[in-house]
């Protein structure tokens, strides 16, 4: 029996025993359920600003685990060997239970809970709920790291237990989210729901050629200060990565010079890898 996906924009239909676009759903049954389950493929103690989070627990660290899967594709990401791959990936179960027992147990060297990263956590958001909900009961903080790519069903289930996340706005426009697959207005909607629910960051990637003008940048932070100007924005240097080799890093002039744009409009700006 088909079944159709009710995660993301995609809304894969998909038949029995067939997987998704982001290779980490799976119709099972005639349900499309979330066949990475507990999978984990990283796992490390990372400090918070490492997210990056700026002004959520500053000093503090976060378990941060990661599965496979993803449901755009960024010709520039930075973890294509997971992102990119699907069930055939290396990886280590580890049952929710395990998982929250594993971060308390790092409490004594800063822990203040989890955060879901390093692929795109959203594709597989049952075992997030199950880790959230239990970390919470534990005392702990969730925190997701995402591309905000998600319908509004899951999102809203998750949000009660979600106490930061940082999410990619990765450009201003559907024509830079052709580019990597995804949906412009997904992504706001999910900013703009979680920012009043939530501790919300943003990052933005600039790349050479493609969202580094000044009106990009002016769109972003004005748009960003529409939701809230107290939201902070991280505005990220490229470097050749994946499939856009072809490209020079982004000069650290240009990742100023749109600092200075962003914080006509906002706060809190911050630069990255520069």
């Amino acid at each position: 029996m088909r079944a159709i996906c009710p995660v993301c924009f995609h809304h894969c239909a998909l038949e029995e025993g067939q997987t998704g676009l982001c290779r980490a759903r799976k119709n099972v049954g005639g349900r499309v359920v979330c066949d990475n389950y507990g999978k984990l493929t990283s796992m490390a103690l990372d400090p918070v600003e490492k997210k990056p989070l700026a002004r959520f627990y500053p000093g503090s660290y976060l378990l941060s685990v990661g599965s496979y899967g993803c449901n755009l594709r960024c010709p520039f990401c930075q973890n294509s060997d997971i992102s990119m791959a699907g069930a055939e990936a290396e990886t280590v179960f580890f049952p929710a239970e395990e998982l929250v027992a594993r971060a308390c147990a790092l409490q004594s060297r800063g822990n203040i809970g989890l955060a879901f990263t390093y692929n795109e956590p959203l594709v597989g958001y049952e075992y997030v709920r199950d880790c959230a909900e239990l970390i919470h009961a534990a005392g702990m903080k969730n925190v997701l790291i995402t591309n905000g790519t998600v319908c509004e069903g899951p999102l809203e289930e998750l949000l009660p237990h979600i106490d930061a996340m940082n999410v990619d706005l990765k450009g201003f426009s559907q024509t830079f989210y052709d580019f990597v697959g995804g949906d412009f207005e997904s992504v706001r909607r999910t900013i703009a729901l979680s920012a009043p629910r939530c501790h919300v960051e943003v990052t933005t990637l600039v790349i050479p050629g493609e969202n580094d003008t000044d009106e990009d940048m002016e769109a972003i932070g004005a748009w960003i200060a529409s939701v809230d100007m107290s939201i902070p924005l991280h505005i990220s240097r490229f470097f050749p990565q994946y499939r856009l080799c072809d490209r020079s890093p982004t000069p650290v002039q240009t990742i100023y010079r749109l600092r200075d744009i962003a914080a006509k409009h906002l706060r809190y700006v911050y630069t990255g890898n520069c």
